[in-house]
């Protein structure tokens, strides 16, 4: 419990990219390819805390919860940057729909934004309270991920 406390903690911290990752070469900082895949793993991490949470894996802690709000909140602030024209080649699993359909991926990540900062308001302190909280926010992923995300095999 006190190692998911430490990375709940990291995640949730403003600077939590960095302090969960492992230091990123200054060529990575400014790939926006690279940049999104850490912020991704991060996002990733937050909801398998949260899962586990939701999933009785782990106990309810209202702690955790909302350092895995807030690190959906912190990665949904910066997606919308993280998508630049000419990021569409290379390593990255983002569909060209994110390119094609500017506007409604933006509209996607604005709806992103705005339930996640729903759900860090709401602090939700037990889990009865948690769940619809995460479920709205899980549903971004899910959605996000049908519509722009490259299907995986």
């Amino acid at each position: 419990m006190f190692r998911t406390a430490i990375l709940a903690a990291a995640l949730a911290c403003p600077a939590g990219l960095a302090l969960a990752q492992d230091s990123l070469p200054a060529a990575e900082l400014s790939n926006p390819i690279s940049l999104r895949q850490h912020a991704m793993e991060n996002i990733g991490k937050a909801m398998g805390l949260a899962g586990a949470m939701m999933k009785g894996e782990a106990p309810y802690d209202a702690r955790v919860a909302d350092a895995a709000l807030r690190t959906f909140n912190n990665g949904a602030l910066g997606l919308g940057l993280m998508f630049p024209q000419g990021s569409d080649g290379g390593a990255t699993a983002a569909s060209p729909k994110v390119w094609e359909d500017a506007a409604g991926f933006s509209a996607a990540v604005q709806k992103f934004i705005d339930d996640t900062t729903e759900a860090v308001a709401a602090a939700p302190a037990d889990l009865d309270a948690f769940k619809p909280v995460f479920g709205k926010v899980a549903s971004n992923c899910r959605a996000c991920h049908e519509d722009y995300r490259v299907k995986r095999n």
